[in-house]
């Protein structure tokens, strides 16, 4: 009885900061999970796919022992309909998604959370496996690894901008960056050249607020990062609108070519649009990508 009652006293524990980032997917999948056909499909077989280094989170039932016993190390017998239906979340909560112009809308990191989370709700009710693009959630299914996946969201970083991240992913499987992707560029290059090599083929979606694309500034104005590591101070703000506006359309520029080149897609969402049209891209997304 005392295990039990420590069990549980755990999981409310953990589940304790997350139903209103969980509710919010849930409620944001149910309306579109009506017009949803269901994912589950035999895939491509369950073949023998590869053997891959055991990680962080897999089962020991998973683990080839006679593999494993020619080498130092551990190894998963992988097949192919597991690689097939994984798909590895990366969701940018760095200190520049925190950003909102208004109350009335949601910060970037809390609509992309949102987001990433609706996702992993239709996915693996369509009985796909979902992690994170880290190697601190492997893929997995169920509701446990929905509560793992809210509480690994609802962390806030501490740099001012986020890099994706690929240690994670799963050879020829799926991916989803979402961030602002205002940093630097060339870690975003990297990751996805990465994840090319690996197989993997994925969605980037750019969440941005609706005055980043605008830029209603003029007059003397203060810029300064949400971390505080960066800042400038200029009395003609407007004088800086037109070479913004065009530095902001080069960066979305590259962020779809670097997606075309890689066999990616690129899709821009602002946070004073529904939330329901983007879950809807993003699952496309992952429909074209099967």
């Amino acid at each position: 009885m005392s295990a039990s009652l420590s069990l549980r006293s755990a999981a409310e524990t953990l589940a304790a900061p997350l139903p209103p980032l969980l509710a919010a997917a849930e409620h944001l999948a149910a309306n579109v999970i009506l017009g949803a056909h269901g994912r589950r499909r035999s895939g491509l077989g369950d073949e023998f796919w590869q053997y891959r280094p055991l990680h962080a989170g897999d089962e020991v039932r998973t683990i080839d022992w006679r593999r494993s016993a020619r080498s130092d190390a551990l190894f998963v017998r992988e097949k192919e309909w597991q690689a097939a239906q994984s798909v590895a979340m990366w969701v940018d909560r760095a200190q520049s998604m925190g950003f909102t112009s208004s109350k009335a809308l949601p910060p970037k990191g809390e609509r992309g959370a949102t987001l990433a989370l609706a996702l992993s709700v239709l996915l693996i009710r369509g009985g796909e496996r979902v992690g994170l693009s880290n190697l601190s959630t492997p893929p997995r299914t169920g509701q446990l690894q929905l509560l793992r996946l809210a509480d690994a969201l609802s962390r806030e970083g501490d740099e001012d901008f986020g890099a994706p991240e690929v240690r994670g992913m799963v050879s020829q499987s799926r991916a989803v960056f979402v961030s602002d992707f205002l940093g630097d560029v060339s870690a975003v290059e990297a990751a996805l050249t990465t994840a090319a090599d690996k197989g993997v083929k994925g969605a980037i979606l750019q969440v941005l607020d609706p005055q980043e694309e605008a830029f209603p500034f003029d007059g003397r104005t203060i810029f300064e990062s949400m971390g505080g590591g960066l800042r400038h101070e200029t009395l003609k703000a407007g004088d800086l609108r037109d070479r913004y506006l065009e530095r902001l359309a080069a960066r979305k520029a590259a962020l779809a070519d670097l997606a075309r080149i890689t066999g990616w897609q690129y899709h821009c969402h602002h946070t004073d649009a529904p939330a329901t049209s983007a879950l809807l891209w993003l699952y496309g997304a992952m429909e074209r990508d099967h």
